[in-house]
């Protein structure tokens, strides 16, 4: 039974983590779409061979904002840090009682869920970085791409 336990257990992390990663990019979305900020989602971006490059070595999904330099700084902020959202249902699980020792299966979903909700370094870099970048989409209309790795 324990054997049995630990692999639904490492399933149930590996799923909430590919679907959690998704929603932290739809996260970022739909902050920009809420904010009129022009951008695209990319699905598998630039995937290299191999089944180990797939899974490791690139995001899975990547927003691109296309500022034109006009916006509110504060959309693009708001939309950087929005994934950090994502932990308001893992933790109110927690607060009712659902993750506990005694439940090995909540409790791995909710580890990798909430793995997904942290900010990525590049998130974070433009959420502090946003008067300089879109200084910088006035002269290129360019700015860095969010992404969940």
């Amino acid at each position: 039974m324990i054997g049995s336990t630990l692999v639904v257990a490492g399933c149930a992390l590996a799923l909430a983590v590919a679907v959690g990663l998704v929603a932290h990019e739809w996260a970022h979305a739909t902050v920009l779409r809420l904010a009129h900020v022009e951008y695209s989602v990319s699905y598998l971006p630039g995937r290299p061979d191999g089944l180990v490059a797939l899974v490791t070595t690139r995001p899975w999904a990547a927003v691109y904002p296309r500022p034109t330099g006009t916006e509110s700084p504060w959309a693009l902020r708001l939309a950087a840090l929005a994934p950090a959202l994502l932990a308001i249902p893992a933790f109110g699980l927690a607060f009712a009682g659902y993750v506990t020792s005694d439940t090995p299966i909540i409790a791995a979903a909710t580890i990798g869920w909430l793995a997904c909700a942290l900010p990525s370094p590049q998130d974070f870099s433009v959420a502090f970085h946003t008067s300089e970048l879109l200084e910088r989409s006035r002269e290129t209309n360019a700015i860095a791409p969010s992404r969940a790795d």
